[in-house]
């Protein structure tokens, strides 16, 4: 693959992030307006959609609705995020478009059934959302415990 794959820029992004525990507070506080208070305490209920997605998409399209069915993962930048897409292709088949930011290539799953392809991206955007908050968690764990190190340093 003579590309880069974006899979391995959102991986090197979010190490980064880990290596300098100082800066991840400047980028959340320039996050907050992009993912309100309503949208994160609605992130442990199931199925945890921003508002905006739910206006737009129904929670379970018939095979018909399925075609343009969409879920975004959760992140606080937009270059790493990840969306899901479900598409009909030939003979009645669906895909679905896994893509890491806005100007990824997408990586095609398929074909297979409307309804696999829904399901396909409820489980996908579920998993990111779990393992974004232990991510999370982890990053929160190790900010505190390097301040309690700093603060018994001084």
């Amino acid at each position: 693959m003579s590309q880069i794959d974006p899979t391995d820029h959102a991986l090197a992004a979010i190490a980064s992030m880990m290596e300098h525990p100082e800066s991840p507070r400047e980028p959340e506080a320039a996050a907050a307006p992009e993912l309100p208070a309503q949208v994160l305490a609605e992130a442990s209920a199931p199925p945890p959609l921003p508002e905006a997605i739910v206006d737009e998409t129904p929670l379970a399209p018939a095979a018909a609705e399925a075609d343009g069915y969409f879920k975004v993962g959760p992140g606080p930048m937009a270059a790493i995020r990840f969306k899901w897409t479900v598409r009909r292709g030939d003979e009645g088949h669906f895909y679905v478009d896994e893509t890491i930011g806005e100007n990824s290539a997408p990586i095609i799953a398929g074909p297979m059934s409307a309804d696999d392809a829904v399901r396909m991206v409820d489980t996908a955007e579920s998993d990111a959302r779990q393992r974004f908050e232990q991510l999370r968690s982890e990053m929160t764990g190790r900010a505190a415990a390097a301040g309690l190190v700093r603060s018994g340093e001084a």
